[in-house]
């Protein structure tokens, strides 16, 4: 398999992809492509961009491609067995996906406000209403996860799972940007991190070499 991922500082949905990959246990190859640098828009006209428009992460595995980071999570738990990425309780597997699937299609003024950069901490700013109402809903969600079927683990539903990849740029936004966090949050934010995918991602990130000057301004009030 040979995944195509952009910044690992700046590209949450390549962390996504990315972790999903890891978590299979299958074996692939990384391909970093710089984010808007000179060749970038050539570079998304090539073949192999070509199934998702340009947009990464791209998953290649012999001439199947999947692309979107939540088919990615499901193209390779149908390789691996659905039990590695979701609880095996059906009423817990059946949260943890609709879960996936709300992160996976809301929390628009979270994504634009504050966009991934796992290289900064900023000063604290007080957050827009739009972000304190995606804040207020994540950890709505992340209470009833961990209340209902977190057990004795660290993670939402106990053992690192699709979910907590869904999640995983949010954890990642909370500590760049300081946002307000209750302290049961704060627990999982800091699991999730200090992960050890995460933190091999994080790793590669600070060794990366490309800046992107639009991602490094901290966020206005």
């Amino acid at each position: 398999m040979k995944l195509i991922i952009g910044n690992k500082a700046y590209s949450s949905w390549s962390l996504r992809g990315w972790l999903a990959c890891r978590q299979s246990g299958l074996p692939f190859e990384e391909v970093v492509v710089p984010m808007y640098d000179a060749d970038w828009d050539k570079r998304r006209e090539g073949d192999e961009f070509a199934p998702s428009s340009g947009k990464v992460p791209i998953l290649w595995d012999g001439d199947m491609v999947v692309w979107d980071s939540l088919a990615i999570v499901d193209f390779l738990a149908d390789r691996v067995g659905r039990d590695r990425f979701w609880p095996t309780d059906e009423a817990a597997r059946a949260m943890a996906r609709s879960m996936a699937a709300e992160m996976h299609s809301s929390f628009a003024a979270l994504r634009r406000e504050h966009s991934m950069n796992v290289r900064q901490i900023f000063d604290p700013v007080a957050p827009s209403d739009a972000v304190l109402a995606d804040l207020s809903r994540l950890f709505e969600l992340w209470a009833q996860a961990r209340a209902r079927f977190g057990g004795e683990g660290d993670f939402l539903y106990g053992e690192f799972g699709a979910a907590d990849i869904m999640f995983a740029p949010v954890c990642t936004r909370i500590v760049t940007y300081s946002l307000p966090t209750p302290r049961f949050a704060t627990a999982y934010v800091m699991a999730v991190l200090q992960h050890p995918f995460m933190q091999d991602w994080i790793a590669a990130a600070q060794a990366e070499e490309w800046v992107i000057e639009k991602y490094e301004q901290p966020a206005t009030a």
